[in-house]
């Protein structure tokens, strides 16, 4: 149940992160006197509407985000005479320029907001260690290993067998390959470390596999911020994931990027947890996130996409807010305006580009999706 409120409550937040960023396109222009004929929350079919001054609002049929229609945008429109004075062609670069940036502005204030949330709300890991946030009182039918074995809420995995200071992930690799067979976890507890004996069981549905389990939800152990130090922290961060993200952009719009999609498509290649999602995907990690009871870290989710949909948005590319930004630098250079509708083969052909590698990822998400990343 967690699972599916982590996944709608994903999709909720990014319909309203995408309105954000469109209602600053909005209040901007509407500050600068630039007329704003629509403003939808989704796309497709008009549901419903209803007209406040020189502006439409409404509804339509796909919630797949929205987008306000500002009068002068579109080359193909020809204002009126009365209303050339405030289409957006008509305002100073300056004003048109800061229209734009408005909305992949939005995107870095929330990622800051975010990562403040979940630096001073869930904190930063301590360790890498894992720590048992719930023990299954049953498994399989039966006991679960770990009630039977005594293990706590709040009980920290120090050790398996022979691996030391296990990372979260070794520990669940381990006892998922050691179904039936006895192994010894050392716990820390109240500041005393002592051996547990257990043995893992076939998970249900999963006994082709052989797939132990011990019956426990885990967590990482974390360190909440204060107040100041959330908002400090959380500035720093947005600096930090936006280098990662500029990188990680040339890394999968390039070849090797490129190429793997491609042998993911076409191949036998298996998804990584490093490999790029959708929506989808991110809305399934968002779920996966929950349902382990590390509800916080999808704040940390939101911050990360964010600071992603900001650059992304930033690209000096057309259709990309970025690219209309490019074009205003080049207007400024050669002292007058471009006539867009030449530039519309550009673009069509990124904007066709984008929605093929999209789709693509939509696809294996739903036919191989990314790995759980909190089993």
């Amino acid at each position: 149940m967690s699972g599916a409120i982590g996944q709608i409550a994903f999709f909720v937040v990014i319909l309203v992160i995408i309105l954000i960023h469109e209602a600053a396109h909005f209040g901007v222009a509407k500050a600068f006197g630039i007329k704003v004929e629509e403003f939808f929350v989704g796309f497709g079919p008009r549901l419903w509407s209803t007209r406040r001054g020189e502006t439409e609002y409404g509804v339509k049929a796909l919630p797949f985000g929205g987008y306000v229609r500002i009068a002068g945008m579109n080359p193909f429109q020809e204002p009126s005479a009365r209303d050339r004075p405030r289409t957006f062609g008509s305002k100073p670069i300056w004003q048109r320029a800061l229209v734009i940036v408005a909305g992949p502005s939005t995107h870095f204030v929330l990622a800051f907001v975010f990562f403040a949330l979940w630096l001073g709300f869930v904190g930063r890991p301590t360790t890498s260690e894992p720590v048992v946030l719930q023990v299954q009182s049953s498994l399989a039918g039966q006991p679960s290993p770990a009630a039977e074995a005594g293990l706590r809420a709040g009980d920290r995995i120090v050790g398996v067998d022979g691996i030391t200071a296990p990372t979260e992930g070794q520990l669940i690799t381990y006892t998922q390959q050691h179904a039936g067979e006895p192994i010894t976890i050392r716990v820390e507890r109240d500041g005393r470390v002592f051996p547990v004996t257990l043995k893992p069981v076939l998970a249900p549905g999963e006994t082709q596999q052989k797939v132990g389990r011990i019956g426990v939800i885990l967590t990482l152990g974390r360190d909440a911020e204060g107040p100041v130090a959330s908002v400090v922290d959380g500035a720093k961060l947005v600096g930090t994931y936006t280098a990662v993200v500029v990188r990680s952009l040339g890394h999968l719009f390039g070849p090797q990027g490129i190429g793997r999609v491609f042998d993911l498509l076409f191949g036998n290649a298996q998804r990584q947890p490093g490999d790029a999602t959708s929506v989808i995907g991110a809305g399934r990690i968002a779920g996966q996130a929950a349902s382990s009871g590390n509800f916080g870290d999808v704040l940390l989710l939101f911050a990360t996409l964010n600071v992603f949909i900001g650059i992304l948005n930033l690209l000096p590319l057309l259709p990309f807010d970025g690219g209309h930004l490019a074009v205003l630098a080049v207007e400024k250079v050669r002292g007058k305006p471009i006539d867009a509708r030449k530039l519309l083969p550009v673009t069509a052909v990124v904007a066709t580009l984008l929605i093929v590698f999209m789709v693509s990822l939509v696809y294996l998400d739903i036919t191989k999706p990314v790995p759980n990343l909190f089993r």
